[in-house]
C-alpha cells in the first residue's frame, strides 16, 4: 500500500518511521521548515524499542502525486483545517482516511470535508516527543496505535491495513469496536491531561496526594457523565477501569498537552475541554472541575499569546 503521514512530528514521524523501517511504501506530508531539516539530519528514532535513522520520501502540499491508500493523521486538532487543504488532493474514491487526533470532534470536520466511507476510526497511546534537534524521543512502554471500521466488525480494507501495518518495532491493533475504544480514549486522556496540566506535574505526585486523588476521579466522573449524556458507548465499569489505569501508568508521566505547555506551545483546550463544556451547556451538567481546568489552559494560551 502506498502510504501518506500527515505530519513527522512526535507521533507521525514514529508510527510513520516504525512502517518506513519495515520496509513499506510511506511518504511524509511535511512543512518546508521540517522538511530541510528532516533532509538534513534524517528521521531520527531513539526509543527503547529500538533506535532508527531513516531517509524518508517527503512531499510538500502542493506537489502532484496520484491518490494514496492510506493517508494517517498525526497533527494537533487546531491544525486539522489547514492540514485538511493540505492533502485533499492527494485522497481518491478508495483512500482510507485513519484519524489519530484526540477526541471526537474531528470526526464530523473530516466526514464533511470527504465521503463518509473515506474515513475510518483510529487512536494512538505513545509517550513521545521531538528534542530540540527534530529527533523523535519515545519513552514509555506502550507504543499503540489503533483503527477500525467505525460501524464494526471487520472488512477487506482494514484487514489489508493490518497486514501492511503487521510487522513493525510499534503496536498495530485492529479493533473490531473502534467508536467505543475512541470514547474510552477521549476519557482517559481528558483526564489524563486535565490533570497533569493544571497541576503542572506528572501523574505520580498528583495521584499521591489526597486532593489531587480526589481531582483524578471528579475529572474522571464529570467527562463520563457528559459522554454518556450524548449516548457514548461507554463501557459500565469504563470510570473505575480508567482510575486503575491512571494509578498503574509510570509515576512520571506526562501527558503530551503538558509538554506542549512547558515548551510554551499551543494546547488543544477547545478540541478537548471546549467541546465537552459545550455539551454539558447544553444539558444542563455541572462540571465546575473541568471548568477550572479550561480556564487553566485558556489562561495559559492568553499568557502565550
Amino acid at each position: 500500500m502506498k502510504i501518506l503521514v500527515v505530519g513527522a512530528g512526535a507521533v507521525g514521524g514514529y508510527f510513520g518511521g516504525r512502517l518506513l523501517e519495515k520496509g513499506e511504501d510511506v511518504t511524509f506530508l511535511v512543512r518546508e521548515k521540517r522538511k530541510r531539516q528532516l533532509e538534513e539530519t534524517g528521521l531520527v528514532i531513539k526509543c527503547a524499542h529500538g533506535d532508527a535513522t531513516l531517509n524518508p520520501r517527503l512531499l510538500v502540499s502542493g506537489e502532484k502525486t496520484d491518490p494514496y491508500d492510506v493517508i494517517l493523521l498525526s497533527m494537533k486538532a487546531y491544525h486539522l483545517d489547514s492540514a485538511v487543504e493540505d492533502f485533499r488532493s492527494y485522497v481518491g474514491p478508495d483512500t482510507v482516511i485513519v484519524p489519530l487526533l484526540n477526541g471526537i470532534a474531528h470526526m464530523e470536520k473530516l466526514n464533511a470535508a470527504f465521503h463518509e466511507s473515506n474515513v475510518i476510526g483510529g487512536l494512538c497511546f505513545v509517550e513521545s516527543t521531538l528534542d530540540e534537534q527534530g529527533a523523535i524521543i519515545q519513552t514509555s512502554a506502550i507504543h499503540d496505535l489503533v483503527f477500525g471500521e467505525l460501524d464494526s466488525g471487520k472488512s477487506e480494507r482494514v484487514e489489508g491495513l493490518l497486514k501492511s501495518f503487521s510487522g513493525t518495532k510499534a503496536n498495530f491493533v485492529l479493533s473490531e469496536n473502534i467508536h467505543q475504544a475512541m470514547w474510552h480514549k477521549y476519557l482517559f486522556i481528558a483526564t489524563l491531561a486535565g490533570v497533569t496540566t493544571l497541576f503542572r506535574s506528572p501523574i505520580g505526585p498528583i495521584r499521591d496526594d489526597e486532593f489531587g486523588a480526589d481531582t483524578i476521579k471528579q475529572t474522571l466522573e464529570e467527562v463520563a457523565g457528559i459522554m454518556k449524556s450524548v449516548g457514548a458507548p461507554l463501557a459500565e465499569n469504563i470510570v473505575d477501569g480508567n482510575w486503575d489505569k491512571l494509578h498503574s501508568i509510570e509515576a512520571g508521566m506526562k501527558s503530551s498537552m503538558q509538554r506542549d505547555m512547558e515548551k510554551g506551545l499551543a494546547v488543544e483546550a477547545d478540541h478537548f475541554y471546549g467541546y465537552l463544556l459545550g455539551i454539558a451547556k447544553e444539558k444542563g451538567i455541572s462540571a465546575p472541575t473541568l471548568q477550572k481546568i479550561y480556564a487553566s489552559l485558556r489562561i495559559y494560551e492568553g499568557q502565550r499569546q
